[in-house]
């Protein structure tokens, strides 16, 4: 379990020296439903044992639960405090990741659900250069 951590860490580590790194941004805005919420992808989660061990190192993350694995084998999550009515029910106190959600610029394609208010879109290559 630890080694499998450290070797997220390790590759995380190395991703920030790839010289050709594709960038994407998330335009749109919210719509308050509730599915973002409910279908938070992730990339660099490789294991139920390191779910398990992050949630011990960050406290935050036991607002999630794995939910399933999308096509590409990586893990969807989704928050345990979202209401029916699609909103936080814990809003005042919920963490710095759900408050900077969505982050603009990403490194990996991200899937939005559909419905959502937002979506990813792969940067032009003159936006990549005026970065």
């Amino acid at each position: 379990m630890i080694t499998d951590f450290i070797k997220s860490l390790y590759w995380e580590f190395l991703s920030y020296f790839v010289p050709e790194r594709q960038d994407y941004k998330i335009v749109g805005e919210c719509k308050k439903c509730g599915k973002c919420c409910r279908n938070v992808y992730s990339a660099y989660m490789y294991s139920e044992k390191e779910f398990e061990f992050m949630k011990k190192i960050f406290p935050s993350y036991k607002r999630f639960y794995i939910k399933e694995k999308d096509e590409n084998g990586n893990f969807v999550f989704a928050c345990k405090y979202i209401g029916d009515d699609g909103l936080c029910t814990v809003y005042d106190k919920r963490p710095r990741l759900c408050r900077k959600y969505p982050k603009k610029k990403l490194s990996f394609y991200a899937k939005m659900p559909d419905g959502c208010g937002y979506k990813v879109v792969k940067k032009s290559f003159d936006e990549y250069l005026n970065d």
